[in-house]
């Protein structure tokens, strides 16, 4: 597969060859949904908690003797049932990660950016460089590559590029990653991805055999 290479104003400056094999099946699809299910569960904090009978302040007495009152046979002042009681089987602190391999991340990754790039919602640049931090200077990069007024953009650069990411960071649709950290929830997230061809290369470099988050 072949993409065009454009300038920031939005120019052709030339092709590039895709140099990963970009599956056009319904292959990886499975993948993918166990790749973003586990990203999106690794982001849950699990740190929900309640206080159990043997937690919650209180004596632990009886409060009225078994039988002969009439009332309801009750054990303690802290049982579930009573105000100010403990919680009867509630959220406590845990860990909602889950693990996938390595072939599976860089299946989950290879299938989602080739169903972008079909749908040609990928843009490739030349490069992402801004001449300063200022916010118009993303705007109107952003304005010359066409963008789609209210479309979310992932602008895709080396992690070092400190003026795109300053730049994009007062902008609510757009947001900012690198080619070594790019994620599969963050290919599928965004409405246009926009790379830069070095950012690219690195992407592809990482699904022909290097580590996929």
């Amino acid at each position: 597969m072949k993409l065009k290479v454009k300038s920031k104003d939005g120019k052709d400056t030339g092709d590039i060859e895709v140099s990963f094999s970009v599956i056009e099946n319904a292959k990886g699809t499975q993948a993918v949904h166990e790749v973003v299910t586990a990203h999106r569960a690794a982001q849950r904090q699990g740190n929900a908690s309640t206080k159990t009978v043997a937690e919650v302040k209180g004596t632990g007495k009886k409060p009225w003797r078994q039988k002969g009152t009439g009332r309801a046979r009750v054990g303690s002042r802290r049982n579930p049932i009573w105000r100010g009681g403990g919680v009867a089987h509630g959220p406590r602190p845990r860990d909602f990660s889950k693990k996938t391999n390595r072939k599976e991340r860089q299946l989950a990754m290879r299938k989602s950016l080739s169903a972008r790039l079909q749908m040609g919602d990928v843009t490739i640049v030349d490069d992402l460089n801004l001449e300063s931090h200022k916010t118009t200077g993303a705007l109107k990069m952003l304005d010359g590559l066409s963008v789609p007024p209210g479309a979310t953009v992932l602008l895709v650069d080396r992690a070092d590029n400190a003026n795109l990411r300053l730049a994009a960071r007062n902008v609510s649709a757009v947001d900012t990653a690198s080619g070594e950290d790019l994620n599969t929830y963050q290919v599928l997230k965004y409405d246009k991805l926009v790379f830069a061809r070095e950012a690219f290369e690195k992407v592809e470099q990482r699904l022909k055999g290097g580590a996929v988050r």
